[in-house]
């Protein structure tokens, strides 16, 4: 261990196997860190591979828990792991799920700011002649859902929202 400028001694950072910095301190079912040795949320494996409707469905279930956190990286495994093409779909996704993130911890500008930029992406890779209902997800309705949540967002005063009550339905309503 070294010591910072103040001289107190800097703690070593968490590493993975790869020796890249990566905090192993459990989380909450909102990604934040917990300290060490308290109960936390089971975190999503990261690198997965996923067929597109295992991923939209595996999302969904995490959302519809209330973990949009843990579905963001679902989201972001097949924005690393797909093809170029789409992207900026998944990439949009990741911003919507974790834009109702920050909106669950109570952090409106960050929650709105990143719903509509993930609204962007989304429609954006549409207009793109991605199609209206890749995999079945309802584009239009999710773009709809994360525009009226950022206003709900910016209008609460901070208020954080319950993340499982409004958790979108990446197909649509039913």
């Amino acid at each position: 261990m070294g010591s910072t400028s103040s001289g107190e001694q800097a703690v070593a950072r968490d590493r993975d196997s790869e020796g890249r910095a990566r905090s192993a301190r459990p989380r909450d079912g909102l990604g934040r860190p917990l300290p060490y040795g308290a109960d936390g949320v089971a975190r999503q494996p990261e690198g997965v591979v996923r067929a597109p409707e295992e991923t939209v469905a595996e999302a969904q279930e995490l959302l519809d828990a209330g973990k949009p956190f843990h579905a963001h990286e679902v989201f972001e495994d097949a924005w690393k792991s797909g093809p170029e093409q789409e992207r900026t779909l998944w990439r949009g996704l990741a911003q919507l799920a974790v834009g109702l993130t920050h909106a669950a911890r109570g952090n409106a500008t960050g929650g709105a700011r990143l719903l509509r930029r993930g609204a962007g992406a989304v429609e954006e890779w549409a207009a793109g002649g991605g199609g209206e209902r890749p995999y079945g997800i309802d584009l239009a309705g999710l773009v709809a859902w994360a525009r009226e949540l950022a206003e709900v967002v910016e209008d609460g005063g901070g208020a954080a929202v319950d993340a499982r009550e409004r958790a979108p339905r990446l197909r649509g309503r039913a």
